[in-house]
């Protein structure tokens, strides 16, 4: 079977947790925590309610372009256990295709605890599960050859021999390839990543994000706060790695996007009722993916979309909800 995508990554059962009692507080002397939220220490802090939701950056993004009636795939591992049957069946449900999951014995699937502030913004306690254990076989290869292009979010376990594998399948097929590296591969800098960053079509990641690709880079330690926190700087060392497009989310101040010839900035589509931020990234960067290939590689359109779906969704509960359909 011919994909339009195959998205590769994890998938997780999520809890979300709502508290009014955390604060925002500035730290900027911290290039890498410029802002966190904190709860008094030792307190027994109050839940107004909490949800059972589906995350994961493969899966999330699996159900925003299947939304788009593009015909995707997830490959991605899940426990042997209930939540990865839940998983599962929900991707069914927005007819995504399961053929390539892979269901790891005597494991349980990855789970999220989200805690989420009035404000909607959230923080993410991540326990990888059976991501951990996830692995690129003679099967799935053959899948992604089919495919006509691949996003990768973020990867566990052994994700640099993953990335050598899906990038030889890149090299000799001519794949686009749309990634927006985890924690994980971000902490690898980019000595790690570069061989791969440069068969990439488009390099997506929030400004931090951007910030710890570079900073964990012994030939960028040497930057001072002033640069790294102008996004279009950023923007361009990155390009100069090899990716067509270099796209940075900028929260609250849209985002910005760099080719190597024009600078694209446009701000967020504002939502009246922002209740949860959570799956943001995921929502606008597959969005993107789906705006670019349904919009014959117009950026800006594909920007505007993306804005749409993350407006869209910030005013639902969970990483899957609210998405624009076609």
């Amino acid at each position: 079977m011919t994909y339009d995508f195959i998205t590769v990554g994890g998938t997780t059962r999520d809890i979300s947790f709502f508290t009014d009692q955390g604060i925002i507080i500035n730290n900027r002397k911290d290039i890498l925590r410029q802002k966190v939220l904190a709860f008094e220490s030792g307190a027994k802090i109050k839940v107004d309610h909490f949800y059972y939701s589906y995350g994961g950056g493969a899966a999330n993004a699996a159900v925003c372009l299947s939304n788009f009636s593009l015909k995707t795939a997830c490959l991605a591992p899940i426990g042997d256990d209930e939540d990865g049957g839940h998983i599962v069946k929900n991707l069914r449900q927005h007819s995504v295709d399961v053929s390539l999951i892979q269901k790891i014995k005597n494991t349980e699937s990855g789970s999220s605890f989200i805690l989420v502030a009035p404000s909607g913004e959230r923080i993410i306690f991540a326990q990888r599960g059976a991501n951990i254990k996830f692995s690129i076989n003679a099967s799935t290869l053959t899948a992604l050859e089919k495919t006509n292009n691949i996003y990768i979010a973020s990867l566990s376990g052994d994700w640099l021999n993953t990335l050598r594998k899906i990038f030889a399948v890149v090299k000799k097929s001519g794949q686009k390839v749309f990634w927006n590296p985890g924690t994980t591969q971000l902490l690898g800098g980019v000595n790690k990543l570069s061989p791969f960053i440069k068969h990439t079509t488009v390099l997506a990641m929030n400004h931090d994000e951007a910030i710890e690709l570079v900073v964990r880079s012994g030939q960028y330690k040497h930057l001072k706060a002033s640069f790294l926190n102008k996004p279009e700087n950023l923007l361009k060392l990155l390009h100069t790695l090899g990716p067509k497009i270099v796209v940075i989310t900028l929260g609250q101040d849209g985002v910005v996007a760099w080719d190597g010839q024009k600078l694209y900035h446009q701000p967020i589509i504002k939502s009246k009722n922002r209740v949860d931020a959570t799956g943001l990234g995921d929502v606008f960067n597959s969005t993107f993916a789906a705006g670019l290939t349904l919009y014959a590689g117009n950026i800006d359109q594909a920007i505007n979309l993306a804005l749409r779906n993350t407006a869209a969704k910030v005013s639902h509960i969970g990483a899957q909800t609210g998405l624009i359909k076609f």
